[in-house]
């Protein structure tokens, strides 16, 4: 199965400009991002899966756009209420908070209209369908008489 999409960790002058025109709830550019979501992108036949972990993430606080052949997936993790912290002292503190952005390059054909994004569980399932090529096959077109 031949490989249909780059994981854009470094994000070059058109992601960074596709970012600047997505901003979050609070008006802070998608570019500027705080924390990173994990994610896994699955292949199969009928179409790409992309998986992330968005733990303690709600929906409303999630944006999947698609836009020049990338996938972006932007949004923001706030940190849990703790109503001691300012008198607490922190041992360990590995969870990351704040905004978070990912872009995936699409270079195969899916089928945007028919994409779903689901959040369940603290895990972002978005499904892009394939598009039914049509290349190869034999396709009889009617001859008309005058």
């Amino acid at each position: 199965m031949a490989r249909i999409f780059v994981e854009r960790r470094d994000l070059d002058d058109d992601l960074h400009r596709l970012f600047a025109l997505l901003t979050t709830a609070d008006g802070a550019s998608a570019a500027e991002a705080d924390c990173r979501a994990p994610v896994d992108v699955i292949e199969s036949p009928t179409g790409l899966e992309i998986v992330m972990d968005l733990p303690g993430v709600p929906a409303g606080a999630v944006q999947v756009v698609v836009a020049e052949n990338t996938l972006i997936v932007l949004g923001r993790k706030n940190p849990a209420a703790c109503e001691h912290h300012r008198e607490a002292a922190f041992h360990v503190a590995e969870r990351t908070f704040g905004r978070f952005a990912r872009g995936v390059r699409l270079t195969g054909a899916f089928d945007v209209g028919r994409a779903d994004a689901r959040l369940r569980a603290g895990e972002l399932r978005v499904t892009l369908p394939r598009i039914e090529e049509r290349r190869g096959r034999e396709r009889r077109i009617p001859v008309r008489t005058d």
